[in-house]
This record gives C-alpha cells, sequence and structure tokens, in this order.
C-alpha cells in the first residue's frame, strides 16, 4: 500500500514565491536540522527532554511544553475554521485519513508564540518551516499508517517537493487528552504515545546519514471516545515559500 503525506499547503500557496534568507539575516544554528548530528546532541541536553531509546528513529518528547490554557486557545482556533484534512499519492481508501485540519496563520500572535516556542528549542530555522496546522479527530477518525516525508516516486513529489524540498523533521503537540484512544503508534519501533495535554512530539524523518527513514512511519490511532487536537510544525530541506 502507497503511504500518504499529510499536506500542509494553504490555499494561498504558490511555487513561484520562495521566502530566503539575506546575506545579512541571523540564521538559526541547525538550519533544516540536516545533517542532524548537532541539532540530535542540542535536543539531548535540553531540560526536560527525553529521547526514546531506538536505534532505528530518533524521536523526542517533552512533556507540559504548552500550558492547559495555551492548549484551549489552539483548540479554539481550530474548531473555528476546520476542514476536511487531505493527503498526497492519493491511493483510493476514503477513510485513509478522515481528521479534519486548519491552518494557522504566522499573523496570529498565538500561532507565532507557538511557532516560536519551537524554534527556541530545536534550534532550527523558520524560514525552512511549513505553515503550522491544526488537526481534529472525532470519534472514530483516524490517520492510517503513513511517513511525513513525500516518496521521491511520488505522483506528487515534484508538485510539493519542488521548490523546498523534501520534510526533514516533524513537532507536533498534543492539544488534549480525549476520552479514549488517540495514541500515535510508531509500529516500526514498537513505540506508542500517548495524547497528554501540552506533550510535544519531535522526529527527524530522516536516517543519521540524510536518507528517508521509513522507521519514522506512524499511525494516528481511532479516537473512541471524546476529540482529539494537535497541532503539527514540519521543516523542509530548503527554504519554505509561499505567496
Amino acid at each position: 500500500m502507497r503511504r500518504q503525506v499529510a499536506l500542509a499547503i494553504p490555499a494561498h500557496f504558490s511555487l513561484n514565491a520562495v521566502v530566503m534568507h539575506s546575506d545579512l539575516s541571523p540564521r538559526a544554528p541547525f538550519g533544516s536540522g540536516e545533517p542532524s548530528a548537532e541539532m540530535v546532541a542540542h535536543l539531548a541536553t535540553q531540560p526536560q527532554v527525553q529521547r526514546v531509546p531506538s536505534p532505528k528513529l530518533t524521536l523526542f518528547i517533552r512533556r507540559h511544553f504548552l500550558d492547559a490554557g495555551m492548549c484551549a486557545a489552539l483548540r479554539a482556533r481550530i474548531d473555528q475554521a476546520r476542514r476536511p484534512s487531505t493527503v498526497s499519492d492519493h491511493n483510493g481508501d476514503a477513510s485513509y485519513r478522515t481528521s479534519e485540519t486548519c491552518d494557522l496563520s504566522s499573523t496570529d500572535p498565538l500561532a507565532a508564540d507557538l511557532e516560536s516556542r519551537i524554534l527556541a528549542l530545536t534550534g532550527l530555522d523558520g524560514a525552512h518551516g511549513e505553515p503550522m496546522q491544526g488537526q481534529r479527530y472525532a470519534v472514530g477518525q483516524e490517520f492510517k499508517q503513513h511517513t511525513d516525508y513525500f516518496e521521491p516516486n511520488g505522483a506528487d513529489f515534484e508538485k510539493f517537493c519542488g521548490v523546498a524540498g523534501n520534510r526533514t523533521w516533524t513537532a507536533m503537540v498534543y492539544l488534549n487528552e480525549p476520552e479514549a484512544g488517540g495514541a500515535t503508534r510508531f509500529k516500526a519501533i514498537d513505540k506508542i504515545i500517548q495524547p497528554e495535554t501540552g506533550k510535544l512530539v519531535i522526529w527527524n524523518n530522516r536516517r543519521a546519514d540524510g536518507t528517508l527513514n521509513p522507521a519514522s512511519i506512524h499511525h494516528g490511532m481511532k479516537v473512541r471516545a471524546g476529540t482529539k487536537y494537535v497541532v503539527t510544525k514540519w521543516f523542509r530541506e530548503r527554504p519554505w515559500g509561499w505567496a
């Protein structure tokens, strides 16, 4: 089965507009996060950040990254502008990704605050980041097993990676704890992460040598009771662009 990729392409996206650094602009220490060795070493020293032991996948967890008040405000933003979630290289399975998505504007002070916190913790360069998205999962909704990177042989690869390249790192924050279900399962490393309000999960979609890592495949499991909210920030090889 072809793996599906979550899309973070706002309706106003244009492949012709690219945000670039000027030579005089300060650069974040780790850029796109690739090569990854220095960023991995940095994250390992950050207070309250825990690395999941695995030789197959670089995965970190930071509990209580956001407080309950900020999480509640972000949930309200998602409820205001949610729409059906989409995938690339669709395989015909209408039940593959059944959540709803909200594009979070970089001009929204709340979203800008969250992004600045992610950048401060990781050292990643905001110019390499896609616009943030919120996702909402109601009872029975899920995102079946998928990788966040785009398959190089996929039909939509050039369309979505021609400017900024493929995805490097993923940062995802749980905004609440549903009554039941809604965990994120990384099957290749036998790790299930339970939703907790304000918990940040960060993983590298690449191996240490920079090649795409199929062990990053994960499943947003079905919500069995209540509703699950998350915010996701993806980073790219090159500066992201949109108009």
